[in-house]
């Protein structure tokens, strides 16, 4: 994906399960965050901006097909992208190898 692309628009309904009519594909390429009640939660599987809930796992639970069973909590719901950490920054390597070779020469050899 391009880095110069602004991401799309967060919908007002978003889903994370893949065959749920709420999913948008191309909002999930970016890192999305969301806030209920001022507080950021990690674990939400969907979410309603407008209605004011998000569906999140129930604990282990799963139901007859495996798929974690929701509960809905309500409240203020906020969502976000994350902003891309920055790229970590390589350390220049120098053009013979960098290594000591006096040093290694005395490693390799036995006392």
């Amino acid at each position: 994906m391009n880095d110069n692309m602004p991401p799309p628009p967060l919908p007002d309904h978003l889903s994370a399960d893949a065959r749920s009519p709420h999913h948008v594909a191309a909002v999930f390429e970016h890192d999305v965050g969301i806030r209920l009640n001022d507080k950021e939660r990690h674990d939400v599987e969907e979410y309603c901006i407008s209605e004011g809930w998000v569906k999140v796992p129930s604990g282990k639970t799963v139901d007859r097909k495996g798929k974690p069973l929701l509960i809905k909590l309500k409240g203020r719901v906020e969502a976000f992208y994350r902003p891309r950490p920055p790229m970590p920054v390589q350390p220049v390597q120098p053009v013979d190898g960098g290594a000591d070779t006096t040093a290694m020469a005395a490693v390799g050899k036995p006392a």
